[in-house]
């Protein structure tokens, strides 16, 4: 079943996601200086990926900002592909550089110290992350912007990984396990590949239906073409092209 957005609906969701966005873009910034300032101070080549990360989630966040800051839907629908390409190519920069740091602190090259910085920061943002995660996610499917569901994701990996990253900081504070660190800067440096191919692909959402439509939104009855799933007709496999 597939349903259509008033364009007052539609306006609202757009206003919302410009808001969340640029709340991400805010908290990414400081959240990048404080862990790259840190993870140097330590040596930490966890706390550098994941301060990278959050300036991937940036770079996400502006890709999709310039998306929408188009009044019209037929617009912002042209510039989803693009938006896409953004997001999929800081994810597959940011995997390349910290799977080097990782094995690099693997290979002996140095140990990394514990950080209370690090630990006070991924602890915030496992709080922080989930929830503008849910809020940008729902409205992106709700609007059917496969960008915006995206960019969703990608905070949704911050906050995976920074229960990843508090794991392995308290694990070197507490017990002295320096490996524990470099561990997961990998894992980081694994999932962003693998958000950066769905991103490449396409995958985040079954794309945006603004195209379909004239003065409306076009989108599955969960928000984002439910009927993927079974291969209905109202799914494709990546960002409009044409």
């Amino acid at each position: 079943m597939l349903m259509v957005l008033s364009a007052e609906r539609s306006a609202v969701l757009t206003r919302r996601i410009r808001l969340l966005v640029a709340a991400t873009i805010v908290y990414n910034l400081g959240e990048a200086v404080v862990a790259i300032w840190a993870g140097r101070v330590a040596s930490s080549a966890a706390l550098v990926g994941f301060g990278l990360d959050s300036l991937v989630e940036v770079s996400s966040a502006l890709a999709v900002a310039w998306q929408f800051s188009a009044r019209d839907a037929r617009t912002r629908q042209a510039r989803e592909a693009k938006a896409m390409r953004v997001i999929a190519l800081a994810f597959f920069a940011l995997a390349a550089y910290v799977t080097v740091e990782a094995l690099r602190s693997l290979l002996g090259a140095q140990e990394a110290d514990p950080s209370v910085v690090g630990i006070v920061l991924a602890a915030l943002s496992v709080v922080i992350m989930p929830a503008l995660s849910l809020s940008q996610r729902r409205a992106g499917r709700e609007l059917g912007s496969a960008s915006a569901v995206a960019d969703s994701k990608q905070t949704l990996l911050c906050a995976y990984l920074s229960v990843a990253l508090l794991g392995g900081l308290l694990l070197n504070a507490l017990w002295g396990w320096a490996w524990a660190d470099p561990v997961v800067a990998l894992l980081i440096a694994v999932m962003a590949v693998r958000e950066g191919v769905e991103a490449w692909r396409g995958d985040a959402c079954c794309g945006s239906a603004a195209s379909a439509l004239v003065g409306g939104e076009l989108t599955g009855e969960d928000g984002c073409c439910s009927d993927c799933s079974d291969g209905g007709s109202g799914c494709h496999s990546g960002p409009d092209r044409s």
